[in-house]
């Protein structure tokens, strides 16, 4: 199953689309939006239009209205069946409507029908939404404006979607004839240090010692990539609670009638000391077609696939000796490097390294469903805990039975999941992150998949966060009632957003409350209290409420066809009375202030939409002919042909063998990249052999580095080891995040194998590569 993305005919014809203008507030971590698409039917005949868009999972969808002709519509949240019967109804009738509702099987696809545009007429399209904006590692919060909207394959027996597979002439992307425009306030009392863009801005204005910023895109932007903003505020980690006022002439008893609260935490977690070396390490790796595309629209991009392979032998190298561990490929079907899971130890890395080599984009489509399962079937292996690493670039159509399959197994595992590229499902990525309480990372641009995927193994390798549990100290009379889960897992690092109903009767202004968390990491008890002022602030957005509403569908809400019926109920319920759209409700306007219905039978026209690059659609293997649809609003995705499949049996030896040559290429100077030659000669243990690809990467001679060992006969691993180590320090300090773990084991190994020779190695190896890394790196 394919979606388009833009204004489209019901037929899936595209409706000239003019420009599309977007006012983004952003007030410490939440982001307020209102994103307007101005069409016109430039036809002699009346329309039926489907817009279908992208829109990030966490976001609180809670306005659409429409202007037509001058007139505005506002639309009215209603149970979604409903609001599909009364749509029919009027356009059966000649009336204008609309119809916007989140697709059933997705939670970051929308599609509104506009019914009965006349000849000649505009319509403005205009949504609102409100969001949190996540927390990024260097402290920066970041906003994506998402324009990319990539195929959805559909999953073998699931359900159909709202929006069908769909072919039209694509033109290169300069030639849109379409503009983007985007004004941003930021505004922080804590004060902004900088904000950054990948895309052109024009000039920032700083306001009020640097508390507001108002940006603009420059001009001449076109919809070609997701627009991101990173924002650094001058703190970012201090504890908040906002309390916002309930909705006026609302019953009490409801949330919007209540105050509601929003607490945010940054805990401060120590880094454990002894990171665990137990457990069973899973790596999911997307093989579907669209991997062989580049990571972003620059030159050079690397393509997604020879990222993950670059990323996998980065895990590989980094995992503790005595784990276990398997890696699985999938697309159409899926393929396991082992039948179950095997330790870890030198033959089963070297193993694994050679089928990562041999990894490529060919297994069709992207049905993640099938592996899962099988993982899930395997047993647990007893004193290894399951960590799941999941990376794809997020184009299953019914994501829904993805998230509940990993949720029925959130007890017994973590799952860590990475969308990659433009346009991977924010609804996928997140929801099976959230239902297991790992993380969930997204990998645009420039940015480095193994800087991300290293953090997630850091976070796995530490110990768990025990007894989490959240205390309020409220006045007599006022309680809290939980709307968001009840947090269980604490990554170090991370931000700890909770919502809360504030029920009973309010106290006098200068009242204050206290909320507590309190957790016990290897023995140690910590909390973590902010007190508050409990007298609420009037929002006219009520963005608190709309925020807390989506907190409490998300783990409700699964899916159109499968919620159960309980939940189903209390989503209905919470999505009416906030305005927040849900899978169960739906926005439904009728204009029946026309002077006459609108005449004729609906016509549909195609218009060309722009390509981002020009590739031979190949036929996916297992899959039959690939679909392709937009990027964006309107961008076709680009894909690489597919190649063989990995040969099974004997002819796996014979390709095994071909592959020790380019290993042993890779490991003598046919590559530029020394950083990744380096750690490709790492062994399992953690320690280096001194070899002639060991020289290359130094930059010497092996005779050189043999004659400079302090002590004869000394174990010549324990110097080669040692200078690695300060190899790394030396050139590639800056991307220290991604060889920590295999330098830990590095130094754990010296200790080991060469304590009593240690100092004398270290001393002599700084003075031999001239060094500038304190040897206190070497400290246990």
């Amino acid at each position: 199953m394919v979606r388009p993305c833009g204004l489209l005919t019901d037929q899936k014809k595209p409706v000239p689309l003019k420009s599309i203008s977007v006012t983004l507030t952003i007030s410490e971590f939440v982001a307020g939006v209102s994103a307007t698409l101005n069409y016109e039917n430039e036809e002699k005949v009346p329309l039926e239009v489907v817009f279908v868009f992208p829109v990030d999972e966490d976001s609180a969808v809670y306005s659409f209205e429409a202007m037509v002709d001058g007139k505005k519509i506002v639309a009215e949240l209603q149970d979604k069946n409903e609001a599909r019967t009364s749509y029919e109804n009027a356009i059966s009738q000649g009336h204008q409507a609309f119809l916007l509702e989140e697709d059933d099987s997705s939670r970051d696809v929308f599609c509104c029908n506009l019914g009965n545009l006349p000849p000649g007429s505009k319509a403005a399209l205009s949504l609102k939404y409100v969001q949190e904006l996540p927390l990024e590692a260097d402290g920066a919060l970041r906003y994506v404006l998402p324009a990319v909207l990539n195929p959805r394959y559909q999953l073998s027996g699931g359900p159909e979607g709202s929006c069908l597979t769909m072919k039209t002439p694509v033109v290169p992307v300069e030639d849109l004839s379409y503009t983007l425009s985007m004004d941003a306030t930021i505004t922080s009392q804590h004060g902004i240090e900088r904000v950054q863009c990948n895309c052109p801005l024009s000039a920032t204005e700083y306001l009020g010692d640097k508390t507001s910023a108002q940006i603009s895109l420059a001009d001449g932007h076109k919809f070609d990539r997701d627009v991101e903003l990173l924002i650094y505020y001058r703190e970012v980690h201090t504890p908040s609670v906002a309390v916002e006022m309930g909705k006026p002439a609302t019953k009490p008893d409801c949330l919007m009638g209540d105050p509601s609260a929003m607490v945010s935490f940054y805990p401060n977690i120590p880094e454990a000391q002894s990171p665990i070396t137990c457990g069973e390490f899973i790596f999911l790796m997307d093989r579907s077609g669209s991997m062989g595309c580049p990571m972003s629209n620059q030159d050079k991009s690397q393509l997604r696939i020879e990222a993950a392979k670059e990323t996998l032998i980065w895990l590989l190298k980094s995992l503790p000796i005595g784990c276990y561990f398997n890696i699985y490929g999938f697309g159409s079907s899926y393929e396991a490097f082992f039948q179950n899971s095997v330790k870890y130890t030198q033959d089963t890395m070297e193993e694994a390294l050679r089928r990562v080599k041999l990894m490529q984009a060919d297994l069709g489509g992207t049905e993640i469903l099938a592996p899962l399962k099988n993982i899930y079937s395997a047993a647990s292996i007893p004193g290894h805990p399951l960590q799941l690493f999941v990376f794809t670039d997020g184009e299953v159509d019914d994501t829904f039975s993805v998230i509940r399959e990993v949720k029925s197994n959130g007890l017994r595992h973590r799952c860590f999941s990475f969308g990659i590229g433009e346009g991977a499902s924010t609804s996928l990525i997140k929801g099976i992150a959230r239902v297991s309480g790992g993380t969930a990372e997204f990998i645009t641009g420039e940015e480095r998949m193994q800087s991300k995927a290293l953090r997630a193994l850091k976070r796995s390798l530490q110990p768990v966060v025990e007894d989490v549990s959240l205390g309020w100290n409220l006045p007599p009379g006022l309680a809290a009632k939980m709307l968001s889960p009840e947090p269980t897992v604490i990554f170090r690092g991370q931000r700890l957003i909770i919502y809360a109903q504030l029920t009973g009767k309010m106290p006098p202004a200068e009242s204050t409350g206290e909320v507590c968390l309190k957790y016990t990491l290897q023995g140690k008890s910590f909390e973590n209290k902010v007190i508050f002022s409990l007298q609420p602030k009037f929002d006219a957005n009520f963005t608190v409420h709309r925020l807390a509403a989506k907190s409490f569908l998300q783990t409700k809400d699964m899916g159109f066809t499968d919620t159960p019926a309980n939940d189903k109920k209390d989503v209905l319920k919470v999505s009416i009375e906030c305005g927040v759209i849900s899978s169960h409700t739906a926005f439904i306007a009728i204009n029946k202030d026309l002077n006459k219905p609108v005449q004729g039978p609906l016509v549909h026209r195609d218009i060309p939409r722009p390509a981002l690059c020009y590739s031979a659609i190949p036929a996916l293997a297992g899959g039959g002919p690939a679909n392709h649809s937009a990027l964006g609003f309107g961008l076709m995705k680009c894909m690489s042909p597919a190649k063989p499949r990995p040969l099974r049996g004997g002819a796996l030896a014979m390709a095994s063998a071909h592959f020790s040559i380019n290993l042993t290429n890779l490991e003598t100077n046919h590559t530029d990249d020394h950083l990744v030659q380096l750690i490709s000669l790492q062994n399992a243990d953690g320690s280096w052999c001194l070899s002639e690809g060991l020289a290359v990467v130094l930059g010497m001679s092996l005779e050189d580095i043999l004659a400079a060992l302090p002590i004869k006969g000394a174990d010549s691993s324990g110097w080669a080891t040692v200078l690695a180590v300060l190899w790394l320090h030396d050139n590639c300090k800056d991307m220290k995040c991604e060889w920590e773990l295999l330098e830990r084991k590095a130094v754990a190994w010296i200790h080991t194998h060469a304590g009593s020779v240690m100092h004398a190695l270290v001393k002599a190896a700084v003075d031999f590569l001239k060094s500038s890394a304190d040897p206190a790196i070497f400290a246990p």
